[in-house]
């Protein structure tokens, strides 16, 4: 029973017929954007607020779906060996403009608790970079969320 949950988990599918279905581009953003806020090894409930807040207005999610999300979300990074099971998600389904949103939430998480931690820098940075963009847009994200 554990192997084919940790089957399903990898394949991307929910271990059984109780788990939300949300679209996979959602569920990456959730959880690239949960890594930024756990980068720095202190989960603020602020900067968890924060998540939730951007997943609703960048989603249209109501407040149910979103716990239902980022609790999946929680789970997949939990089991996640690295970023690259995010970021593939989103390079196969987002447009350069959603790329460049995403990477504007994560700072947005990250300044959440008014501190940036090099840690949570260095994720972003990262994630910029799985997802091809320029360090250009990477450092325009970081001054707009400034």
């Amino acid at each position: 029973m554990l192997l084919s949950k940790l089957k399903a988990l990898l394949n991307g599918r929910p271990n059984d017929g109780q788990s939300p279905v949300h679209h996979p581009l959602e569920l990456a953003s959730a959880a690239l954007m949960m890594e930024v806020a756990r980068a720095d090894f202190a989960l603020e409930p602020i900067e968890l607020d924060a998540i939730r807040h951007l997943l609703i207005r960048h989603f249209a999610l109501t407040q149910e779906e979103v716990s239902l999300l980022t609790e999946e979300a929680t789970e997949r990074i939990d089991a996640a060996t690295c970023l690259y099971e995010f970021t593939r998600v989103v390079n196969e389904l987002a447009t350069v403009e959603q790329k460049r949103e995403l990477i504007t939430l994560m700072w947005q998480v990250a300044m959440a608790d008014d501190t940036l931690s090099r840690y949570e820098e260095h994720v972003i940075r990262k994630v910029a970079d799985l997802l091809y963009l320029p360090h250009s847009e990477f450092i325009r994200a970081k001054q707009a969320t400034l």
